[in-house]
């Protein structure tokens, strides 16, 4: 992924958190995830592997295809 990928998926990650009601302390916690991990990858700042994609998901209670989505 490249870094303007990293940082739309991070900004979508923050979207999805946000329209949750979640902060990312407990989103992080619901995913078994640090905090840091969370505002970092928001950031565009780390290249999430498939694992982490799948946990993100399970916690916001999302299918994880919408991650992806464009919001544009």
């Amino acid at each position: 992924m490249r870094a303007d990928g990293r940082l739309a998926f991070g900004r979508r990650v923050r979207a999805l958190r946000l329209a949750a009601g979640l902060s990312q302390e407990h989103l992080a916690d619901k995913a078994g995830l640090h905090r840091t991990y969370v505002s970092s990858l928001e950031r565009g700042l780390r290249n999430v592997g498939l694992d982490n994609i799948l946990r993100l998901a399970e916690a916001l209670q999302i299918p994880p295809s919408t991650l992806f989505e464009d919001q544009g």
